[in-house]
């Protein structure tokens, strides 16, 4: 197991530096000039140059990246003084650091996607499972058709209509807002519920879906058919067998989409004017924010490959046939 963590983790860490030279390089392809950002109206060309000299704009690309990767791990020198590691930069448009940035951002993403992942994982594979035990009933037609309606809708319009509905209309929820559950746990919750809810719609007929077609299918193998005629009772079966026979592609899935969610829930901040590393990464991609969009983007490639390695180390808690080696 040790091994295979650590061959997993050398080869994420692989991806993440090829993603982050890419990101890099790319940058300095647009046709922009950052330096403007922070040069103000009355720019001149002397005032550039020195922005451009303060920034390390002025040197080759490669170097520049060296020294941002570097300062990752070491800290950097700038002229605004000096950049303790993990040291990201300074922002373009602000001159704030990055890091500061990211570490108050990145609790509003990390409860979004945490509440909203519980909610659609519980909810989404439970209303699968009752679809696949009843199957052909008016309660497997019920939670079928719920989960078509569920992958037509969108965040933008079931979030505008539950702001509308809920808390404009029936006055039954606050407004959604980010309240850290350090200070006031109560108003964490009540800020985050509304999103939660919104973001668990998509997921939830995705979920559903997937696990009622994996557990019809675990209940035609082979052995759950034998675990029948032995004569254990159907819950045992369905438990013990079907279900952990489906539980390795749903445990895949949800890894992805749990990284992913950790990256940023774009939509889902932007619908309900939540500040957090989805609506940071737009603002640092549409203000050509090199220093803030690279952090963003190692963030979240970091938080993608880190839930695929311990999905794949979980395969072999979850079945016994698979082996690491």
């Amino acid at each position: 197991m040790l091994r295979f963590l650590a061959r997993r983790t050398l080869g994420a860490l692989v991806i993440i530096l090829l993603i982050s030279a890419i990101t890099f390089f790319l940058f300095f392809a647009l046709p922009s000039e950052p330096a403007l950002m922070s040069c103000g109206k009355n720019c001149t060309a002397d005032s550039l140059a020195v922005i451009n000299k303060n920034l390390g704009l002025d040197q080759p690309v490669p170097v520049q990246y060296w020294h941002y990767m570097a300062g990752i791990f070491t800290g950097r020198e700038f002229s605004a003084g000096h950049c303790p590691a993990p040291c990201f930069g300074y922002s373009f448009a602000n001159q704030q650091p990055v890091w500061d940035t990211i570490v108050d951002r990145f609790p509003t993403t990390l409860s979004i996607a945490l509440g909203g992942a519980v909610v659609f994982l519980v909810v989404g594979v439970g209303v699968g499972m009752l679809a696949a035990a009843f199957r052909g009933t008016w309660i497997d037609k019920l939670f079928s058709s719920l989960s078509l309606l569920g992958n037509a809708l969108q965040i933008y319009f079931v979030g505008v209509l539950a702001l509308a509905v809920l808390v404009s209309g029936l006055h039954w929820m606050d407004n959604p807002a980010y309240h850290p559950i350090t200070e006031d746990p109560v108003k964490w919750f009540t800020g985050m519920l509304i999103p939660w809810l919104v973001l668990s719609v998509i997921f939830i007929a995705g979920y559903s879906r997937m696990t009622r077609s994996l557990m019809i299918e675990q209940l035609s193998e082979d052995h759950v058919r034998t675990a029948r005629a032995k004569g254990l009772g159907r819950s045992a079966v369905f438990f013990r067998y079907a279900w952990r026979g489906a539980l390795a592609p749903i445990v895949t899935i949800f890894g992805i989409d749990l990284g992913s969610l950790f990256s940023g829930a774009i939509i889902t901040e932007f619908t309900f004017s939540l500040h957090g590393l989805g609506r940071l990464a737009v603002s640092s991609v549409t203000g050509t924010d090199l220093p803030m969009l690279m952090a963003v983007m190692l963030v979240g490639c970091t938080a993608i490959v880190l839930a695929n390695i311990v999905v794949d180390a979980a395969y072999a808690l979850i079945d016994p046939r698979v082996r690491l080696a």
